[in-house]
């Protein structure tokens, strides 16, 4: 662990006030950094070995280091995916952080009725605008997407244990969770139907038996199948749930609200009004990928199907705070008043390879002079956020061959720097992607450049 170690007795263990003394000003909390140094000079107390006094500094200043570095922060995203889950997914709107900031900073009428003075209902207003948008008889909202699909699940299922779904949609979503898993997390059986690249209207019919809760459709928005495949269109299924008398719900994922081909995009994405209009009873998504919003798990459809999950004892544990319903309350008027262009997620996909070209030569003009090769480079950019798997986006990238530092060295200190600017590594050069980097934060990108290209002479 300590790079100088010697014979030493254990009355050299330095007092935690020494240590504290010799770290000097700290920007954590001081409470953190105490427990810290007390966890470590209690691990070498139980070794035969006492490092050196500056090597137990050392140390200890790298762990802060790491543990500054590990606090929820701003970051430059030049990686080229839009909807990056490793970075929060989508950027709210301004309108988003301004209801916010208002929201959060004083009392609301959460669960208060400004007419009667009455106790209100929570979220009246978001359900109404989230059932006009998704075109549904109603809507509600709760944590997540998968908490979305628990709730739907737990209820379904109160007297009948099965789950049906196709052996092609098992996925698995970020983090290594399984659709699969967190289904039987919630104590149903699933009842897998048909073959991984095969499933037919046939193979539904035949598993529908008296344990049948509902069918379940999730839509492979994370990777797609090619070659010797078929899978059920929604209205198939849906038709086959209304006459065996079996819930159809539909698990979206990404949610789309608009549609995707208005971004130069070929691939489709599903949206919640096109699967209620194919014949799902529930359909369910998230808030915060192409939707553009805060973490949400969004649930429209029949209008008894929602009361009912409103009635759930587990909807309260899964209910959304006053932000998310401020952040979503704001989102959901943007798409209704069609001002989609002012939602980050979707504005990003929308900018031209024009001025994308012209805010990178900007940029190079910038950092002539400094010990680095730089080129305007041709990106690929992704949607990310399990939304449009086949699809892909050109860009424009800047290219940086450092001449003093390795790529992986140069990359690692830009991470380092205030704020942290993620690029990514690809043919021998270091590249950040401007569709996903906001022309605000152009100048911090140039300027943490150069810094680093300096300090590493």
């Amino acid at each position: 662990m300590h790079d100088r170690v010697k014979s030493r007795s254990r009355r050299e263990i330095p007092a935690v006030s020494k240590v504290l003394d010799a770290l000097s000003h700290n920007d954590l909390p001081r409470p953190l950094v105490v427990g810290l140094v007390r966890s470590e000079l209690s691990k070498i107390r139980a070794k035969a070995e006492v490092p050196e006094f500056e090597s137990i500094v050392n140390f200890i200043r790298r762990l802060l280091d790491e543990l500054r570095a590990s606090r929820l922060q701003p970051v430059i995203n030049g990686s080229g995916i839009v909807i990056h889950t490793n970075f929060g997914r989508a950027p709210l709107a301004p309108e988003a952080i301004r209801a916010l900031s208002e929201t959060g900073s004083t009392y609301s009428n959460l669960e208060y009725d400004l007419g009667t003075s009455a106790r209100g209902g929570r979220g009246n207003y978001i359900e109404k605008a989230l059932a006009l948008l998704c075109e549904a008889e109603s809507a509600t909202v709760v944590n997540n997407c998968a908490a979305a699909l628990v709730l739907i699940v737990r209820h379904f299922t109160r007297n009948r244990p099965e789950i049906l779904i196709s052996r092609g949609e098992l996925i698995q979503i970020g983090g290594g969770f399984r659709i699969g898993e967190i289904i039987e997390a919630a104590g149903v059986k699933l009842r897998e139907v048909g073959a991984t690249n095969k499933t037919t209207l046939n193979d539904y019919a035949k598993a529908i038996g008296p344990n049948a809760a509902l069918i379940l459709k999730v839509h492979r928005s994370n990777f797609f199948m090619s070659g010797f495949v078929e899978s059920t269109s929604s209205a198939a299924i849906a038709a086959l749930a209304r006459k065996k008398r079996v819930p159809f719900v539909e698990d979206l994922g990404s949610g789309a609200i608009v549609a995707t081909e208005q971004f130069g995009i070929a691939e489709h994405e599903p949206t919640p009004a096109e699967a209620l209009k194919n014949g799902a009873d529930l359909v369910c998504f998230s808030g915060d990928k192409l939707f553009g919003g805060p973490q949400a798990g969004i649930i429209t459809g029949k209008k008894r199907f929602i009361a009912a999950l409103k009635r759930e004892p587990l909807f309260r544990a899964l209910r959304c705070d006053k932000l998310i319903f401020a952040a979503l309350q704001a989102t959901v008027d943007l798409h209704l008043n069609q001002l989609t262009s002012e939602i980050p997620a979707i504005a990003l996909l929308q900018v031209s390879e024009d001025k994308l070209r012209a805010r990178a030569a900007a940029i190079a003009d910038r950092l002539e002079g400094l010990p680095l090769q730089i080129a305007i480079g041709h990106g690929v950019v992704k949607v990310g956020g399990g939304s449009l798997p086949k699809s892909t986006m050109s860009s424009s990238t800047i290219d940086i061959v450092p001449r003093n530092c390795s790529l992986a060295d140069f990359a690692a200190r830009l991470r380092a720097s205030n704020p942290p600017v993620i690029g990514y590594i690809a043919n021998e050069r270091f590249k950040l992607d401007l569709r996903t980097i906001f022309p605000h934060q152009d100048d911090l990108v140039v300027d943490a450049i150069r810094r680093v290209s300096t300090s590493a002479q």
